[in-house]
């Protein structure tokens, strides 16, 4: 059954454009700092170049600067996309009535949330991906060679953030029908647990918060410190923590109501 229903999603997201307009956005995110930062001397010379005397040093960025640019867009931008997507994956259902309807059928809970959350993993993570091959293509173009294990490596890494912000998600939508109050609450966890890793510092060291971080230095330096296995096991385990807490709600919430 949960093949059944994973392949209805996967068919109603090409059917709504998404596995055309979320790779799309996701290579854009991608490249786009990369590009820019490398053809802004080009740009500037051709808007008319620099006042009389004005002078800019820009920095002299690394391959491994260029790869962190785009992980810093997938950051800000790419999470909130992500989060745009998964918002009303459920609550949406529930709030259009389409979700009764459904579980009117021999349908599990279990098997109906991990079908929603592994649809969504699957637009992402297959989105995220070809956003970083680009990226990978034109750092590899630009500014000098990355490994192309070095690449999968950030990819599995920084994947497992992208996969708990889906996960957070996938939790909000059990408890409430409304998709814009997934979104704030989503975004609003990921906002605390970025701060209080930042305000707690080393003591937060295997936060899923801070894979970022720790892909910079390897990076650098092509080696995978500690620190980042570690924080990639917190964050499995905190995945599955939460995808077990968003099935465990969603049979309550429709166990109350059928009471």
């Amino acid at each position: 059954m949960t093949t059944v229903l994973f392949k209805k999603e996967l068919l109603e997201n090409w059917r709504n454009k998404k596995w055309i307009w979320v790779p799309l956005v996701f290579i854009l995110l991608a490249i786009m700092d990369p590009i820019t930062n490398y053809y802004l001397p080009d740009i500037l010379e051709a808007v008319g170049g620099m006042a009389d005397g004005a002078v800019i040093e820009l920095p002299d960025f690394s391959a491994a600067d260029a790869i962190m640019m785009s992980l810093s867009q997938y950051s800000m931008l790419g999470v909130l996309v992500t989060v745009l997507l998964s918002m009303g994956a459920i609550s949406g259902e529930r709030k259009s009535g389409v979700l009764e309807l459904v579980l009117v059928k021999p349908v599990s809970y279990t098997k109906f949330v991990v079908a929603k959350w592994l649809s969504l993993l699957s637009l992402i993570w297959s989105s995220f991906i070809i956003g970083m091959l680009a990226s990978w293509y034109y750092t590899n173009l630009l500014y000098g060679d990355i490994a192309f294990t070095i690449l999968l490596a950030v990819i599995f890494y920084y994947g497992l953030w992208l996969i708990f912000i889906c996960t957070i998600s996938i939790f909000y939508n059990t408890l409430t029908r409304s998709p814009g109050l997934v979104a704030f609450l989503t975004i609003g966890t990921t906002l605390v647990i970025s701060l209080l890793t930042s305000l707690l510092g080393t003591r937060t060291a295997w936060s899923p918060a801070n894979l970022s971080t720790h892909l910079q230095e390897l990076l650098i330096t092509g080696d995978i410190p500690s620190a980042l296995i570690y924080a990639a096991i917190v964050s499995v385990l905190l995945i599955i923590i939460v995808l077990l807490a968003s099935i465990y709600s969603f049979k309550q919430v429709f166990n109350n109501r059928n009471e």
